[in-house]
C-alpha cells in the first residue's frame, strides 16, 4: 500500500503538468482558401469576359528580360557563329526606327538628338531574300531533276512565302527579339527581319553555313506535302500531253479500270491512263473526269520523281554539293 501511494504521488505532478499544457494549446481548422476568394475570383472572371483579354505584351516589357544577352544567346543556341553588331541590325526595322523618332518629337527633345544611331536591316534583308530564293530553286533542281521550272518557282514561292517563314521565325524566338512599331510583329515585318538574319549569317561565315542553315530550317517544311499542294496546276491532263510529247511518247489514253457504286449517291470511278498499251498511273474519282484528272496527277507525280514512297532528303549526311555556291554567283 505504500509503494502505490509513493507512485500515485509521483506521477500527479506530472499530471497536472500535462493538464496545464493542453489548456495552453489551441487547435484550429483551415480549409485553405479563404471564404472571400470565391465571389473575387467570380468578379475577376466576370469582368474579363466584359474587358476582353488584356493586350499582348512584348518580351522586353516583363521583368528578367536582357536583350544583349539575349542577341549573344540566339546565335549559340542555333550553334551559329553571328557578327554580334551583324546580327543587331538584323533585328532593327525602318518602322522601328521611325516610330521611335517620332516619340521623341513628341516628347520634345532637340532636333539633333532625335536622330537614332541606328541602321537598318533593309540591305540585310534583301541580300538573305535572294540568297535564300536562289538555294532553294538550286536544291529543288538538284533533287527533282525533271521538274519544270513552273513547278520548282512554286515550291521556291510556298518555302519562301509569309506563312512558312513566319512559323519557323516563331518557332526559333525571332519575333522575341524584332525591333518593329508593333506588336505582335506583322507578318511581312517578320518575314524580312527572317531574310536579314540570314543575310547577316551570309556575311558573317561562309556560304555554306547559310546554305545549310536554310536547308534545315526551310527545306524541312517540304515533309509531308504532295506536289499539287504546292503546284496549283489547273489542267493536268494537257500538262501531261506536252511532258509526254517532249519524251516522244504517245498520248494518254483514259479507260475505266474500276467501279462500285454508280447508281448510288456515293458514286467511285477509276480511270487508268494507257501510253503505247502499257498502264501509266490510274487514279480515284466520285465522276469520270475527276478520276481522270487525278490519274493525270498520278502520272505527273511518277515523272517528275515527287511520288509518295519517294526516297526522303538526307538531312543527316552534308552532301557535297554546290548549291551555295551558285546562289551566291547568281546574286
Amino acid at each position: 500500500m505504500a509503494s502505490g501511494f509513493l507512485v500515485i504521488r509521483g506521477l500527479s505532478p506530472l499530471g497536472v503538468h500535462f493538464q496545464h499544457v493542453c489548456r495552453n494549446v489551441l487547435l484550429t481548422q483551415t480549409r485553405e482558401k479563404k471564404r472571400w476568394m470565391k465571389s473575387y475570383m467570380l468578379l475577376m472572371e466576370r469582368k474579363k469576359k466584359l474587358e476582353g483579354p488584356p493586350p499582348p505584351k512584348p518580351r522586353s516589357h516583363q521583368p528578367n528580360w536582357d536583350y544583349h544577352a539575349e542577341v549573344q544567346a540566339f546565335g549559340c543556341r542555333l550553334h551559329e557563329t553571328f557578327s554580334l553588331d551583324l546580327l543587331k541590325t538584323a533585328f532593327v526595322n525602318p518602322c522601328y526606327i521611325q516610330s521611335e523618332e517620332v516619340n521623341r518629337r513628341e516628347l520634345g527633345v532637340d532636333r539633333e538628338a532625335v536622330a537614332l544611331n541606328l541602321k537598318d536591316n533593309q540591305k540585310l534583308s534583301e541580300q538573305g531574300a535572294e540568297f535564300s530564293q536562289s538555294y532553294l530553286a538550286d536544291c529543288c533542281r538538284g533533287a527533282y531533276p525533271n521538274l519544270p521550272p513552273e513547278g520548282v518557282n512554286a515550291i521556291v514561292q510556298y518555302l519562301a512565302g509569309t506563312e512558312i517563314v513566319c512559323h519557323v521565325a516563331k518557332n526559333l524566338a525571332v519575333e522575341d527579339l524584332t525591333l518593329s512599331a508593333e506588336f505582335p510583329v506583322p507578318n511581312k515585318v517578320l518575314q524580312k527581319t527572317f531574310f536579314a538574319v540570314v543575310g547577316a549569317l551570309l556575311e558573317s561565315s561562309e556560304p555554306q553555313k547559310a546554305g545549310l542553315f536554310i536547308r534545315d530550317f526551310l527545306m524541312t517544311q517540304l515533309i509531308g506535302k504532295d506536289l499539287f499542294e504546292l503546284w496549283d496546276v489547273i489542267n493536268p491532263m494537257g500538262l501531261l500531253v506536252e511532258e509526254l510529247t517532249k519524251r516522244n511518247l504517245s498520248p494518254p489514253e483514259p479507260r475505266i479500270t474500276r467501279q462500285a457504286g454508280v447508281s448510288t449517291v456515293l458514286p467511285l470511278h477509276f480511270v487508268g491512263l494507257y501510253s503505247d498499251k502499257k498502264l501509266m498511273a490510274e487514279g480515284p474519282g466520285e465522276t469520270i473526269l475527276a478520276a481522270e484528272e487525278e490519274a493525270a496527277r498520278v502520272a505527273l507525280r511518277r515523272i517528275y520523281g515527287y511520288t509518295e514512297n519517294r526516297r526522303p532528303w538526307d538531312y543527316i549526311r552534308p552532301r557535297e554539293d554546290t548549291a551555295a555556291a551558285q546562289a551566291i554567283s547568281s546574286n
